[in-house]
């Protein structure tokens, strides 16, 4: 029974660690996604640089590391709204995983309507 079960134990870790790594990434996409609103929503007030807004913003909205966030700000050419992009590398680091599975680039975007004063000049 000892030696079936050190076996088969490596079968049963790996795809548990699998899903454990899974469930990493899902959430660093949720906090992505929350900072990517948290950073429109900032750069639609905001009077003064809208890009420093933004990742002022995304980087205050949760643990998001500020090294592996790259950032991208447009307002629209009518001046009516503005767009973040956020992208995130996320580490996969867990035991035997990260070895085995390549660490994905995480991305979100989202748009809202300017509430500022003054007008953006191109």
């Amino acid at each position: 029974a000892t030696v079936e079960f050190a076996l088969v134990l490596p079968l049963v870790v790996l795809p548990l660690l699998l899903v454990a790594q899974v469930g990493l990434v899902v959430r660093e996409q949720i906090l992505l996604t929350h900072a990517a609103r948290e950073a429109a929503r900032a750069a639609s007030v905001t009077d003064g640089d809208r890009v420093s807004a933004a990742r002022r913003a995304a980087l205050r909205s949760g643990p998001l590391s500020a090294d592996r966030l790259t950032e991208e700000v447009l307002v629209s050419d009518g001046g009516g709204s503005v767009r973040v992009s956020l992208r995130y590398r996320s580490h996969t680091d867990l035991p035997l995983v990260g070895m085995l599975v390549p660490d994905p680039a995480l991305g979100s975007v989202a748009v809202m309507r300017l509430e500022s004063t003054i007008e953006d000049t191109p």
